[in-house]
């Protein structure tokens, strides 16, 4: 089912474990129906670590699927609450979706006009950037997130996520790639300034291509409304 007139969107927040943690519990009192937890890793270099005074890398990575009207409301929450923004709280940010589905979609949309009705007097601060910003993704084989990083850095990017996780397919994608998968994957996730964001994915195909030995694609996606992005500007 098409969902780009329905405005829902995919909200993702990369913060510390202790504070993903109370998000999670912030999601859990505004019944947001729908959410995953994940962890990661930062990617910032031990001199910055020491800068920012920060003692490990370990993320927390939150991923939830709203009506835009919620999903704004639920940005707000997490500014006031976790102080995002602020120094080593994270980012939050949402992403539009084109596709879902269609049960998901309906009970989506029948939540978001819920939503509405009961929170026809809200006031939603409009003090968040929008439509300025991208978030590249680029998944390498196990061990060569550095190298992508490496790259990325080169282009102008400030620092990014790791995510860890395995391939699923079959002998079909090989042959379709015409490469050889392995399991073991590492996800990159670099949120940049859409200036940046070309000439950042074409350092990363560049380096850690197909052709390479971290055998890796990249992709992007355009953020529609972000907080806490003044780390990277």
């Amino acid at each position: 089912m098409n969902v780009s007139d329905k405005k829902i969107r995919m909200l993702m927040l990369i913060t510390t474990p202790k504070l993903a943690k109370r998000a999670e519990n912030l999601y859990n009192d505004e019944d947001v129906p729908l959410h995953y937890h994940l962890a990661g890793e930062g990617t910032a270099s031990s001199e910055m670590m020491d800068i920012l005074g920060l003692e490990s890398l370990e993320k927390g990575i939150l991923i939830s699927f709203l009506p835009k009207c919620f999903s704004d409301d639920i940005l707000v929450k997490l500014r006031k609450a976790l102080r995002i923004g602020s120094v080593n709280s994270g980012i939050a940010f949402t992403v539009p979706l084109t596709g879902a589905n269609g049960f998901v979609m309906k009970r989506l949309c029948s939540i978001g006009e819920e939503y509405e009705k009961t929170h026809e007097e809200r006031k939603v601060e409009n003090t968040m950037t929008e439509m300025k910003y991208a978030m590249v993704a680029a998944v390498v084989d196990q061990g060569h997130g550095d190298e992508v990083m490496e790259a990325a850095r080169s282009a102008g990017a400030r620092g990014g996520t790791v995510i860890h996780g395995r391939q699923v397919g079959d002998e079909t994608a090989v042959n379709f790639w015409g490469i050889s998968l392995t399991d073991e994957k590492e996800i990159v996730m670099i949120i940049t300034d859409n200036e940046h964001k070309l000439p950042i994915m074409q350092a990363i195909s560049k380096n850690c291509g197909v052709n390479s030995e971290a055998k890796g694609f990249v992709l992007s996606m355009p953020i529609e409304t972000v907080i806490g992005i003044s780390d990277f500007e």
